[in-house]
């Protein structure tokens, strides 16, 4: 598998690029939740459901949990954009071996209080509609693999148009206090993402 890299110009240079490409894009940013920093690593389980999301994570941990950014991407897409190597990104191959290893490093990496990781436990892309959200068992053997502490981050990412050309970007965050078991947090994940749901059903259009 390919480990994650942070080079010294890349990986800066990926976070500016991040922060210029949403203000570009994005009518507004408006980051929805509360984040207490105990000095834990973060393992911040996310929504996939669009091209953004790495970069939406991205946004979030510079402004909220500020840890070294790292991500899990599928190897053949890595060694295609191999600068996402040198931002923190780390190889994964579906239906191989290779995958323990993967989620080994990722139990490694969150043995670091200064690391974050970022995981899409869906495991693919999906519809932003979906109102139910299905983990893959790879957060399983995670838990099973960290003997340390950390702290879970949900992350739910939903752009909302109304009456602009351009959406506006809800960043929508909630850290997990539940056990740390697979079916707890799957539970908990959608629960917190019915609560994004009602946010947006009531925000104001005005």
């Amino acid at each position: 598998m390919i480990k994650a890299r942070h080079h010294f110009y890349i990986y800066p240079f990926f976070q500016r690029y991040t922060l210029r490409k949403l203000r570009k894009k994005f009518s507004g940013l408006e980051i929805v939740g509360e984040f207490y920093d105990d000095g834990l690593p973060v393992l911040l389980l996310a929504n996939h459901i669009s091209w953004w999301d790495g970069f939406w994570a991205m946004y979030l941990n510079l402004k909220v949990l500020h840890r070294k950014f790292h991500f899990m991407m599928l190897e053949s897409q890595l060694k295609k954009h191999w600068y996402f190597n040198h931002s923190g990104g780390f190889s994964v191959r579906r239906n191989s071996r290779s995958i323990i290893e993967s989620l080994g490093y990722t139990s490694e990496l969150l043995s670091n209080p200064k690391n974050m990781v970022l995981l899409f436990p869906q495991g693919e892309l999906h519809s932003l509609y979906d109102t139910e959200v299905r983990f893959e068992k790879g957060l399983k053997r995670i838990l099973q693999n960290t003997d340390n502490e950390f702290k879970i981050v949900f992350s739910a990412n939903l752009p909302e148009y109304f009456d602009n050309p351009r959406p506006a970007l809800y960043l929508h965050h909630k850290t997990y206090h539940g056990e740390y078991t697979f079916e707890a947090i799957e539970q908990g994940y959608n629960a917190f993402f019915r609560e994004v749901i009602t946010y947006h059903k009531n925000i104001d259009r005005r």
